[in-house]
């Protein structure tokens, strides 16, 4: 059964860093392309970062772009996603996703499988 389980969320003041973890199990994790997506209130879940199966290549959204870093390990059949300055509207449950593959994408339809998401609360 295909599996994804995000860690590392938690509570965090203005300006803190977390490192959300997202651990796969059965797939063969080298073969897909990872991202991050997150969803808050009343909104619509959308794209943060994506990373290409071999880890060569990856793409952040705007709003993430030089405080959000991505990356994997395909020997611990892990993504990571790393969060420095954070501010209050990064709040929201952040998802991690695979989709079979090289190519990443940032559209929530592309993506094969999900994880059950963790929560990231960001106080001012």
């Amino acid at each position: 059964q295909e599996q994804l389980v995000e860690s590392g969320g938690g509570l965090v003041q203005a300006g803190g860093s977390l490192r959300l973890s997202c651990g796969a199990s059965g797939l063969t994790f080298s073969l897909y392309a990872m991202g991050w997506f997150r969803q808050a209130p009343g909104k619509e879940r959308e794209f943060v970062a994506a990373i290409t199966r071999s880890g060569s290549s990856t793409y952040c959204a705007d709003s993430a772009k030089d405080r959000f870093t991505i990356s994997r390990d395909n020997a611990k059949n892990t993504v990571y996603l790393q969060m420095n300055s954070l501010k209050p509207e990064d709040t929201a449950v952040y998802y991690c996703a695979a989709r079979w593959g090289r190519e990443y994408s940032i559209f929530t339809s592309e993506y094969n499988v999900w994880g059950q998401g963790t929560q990231v609360t960001v106080s001012s």
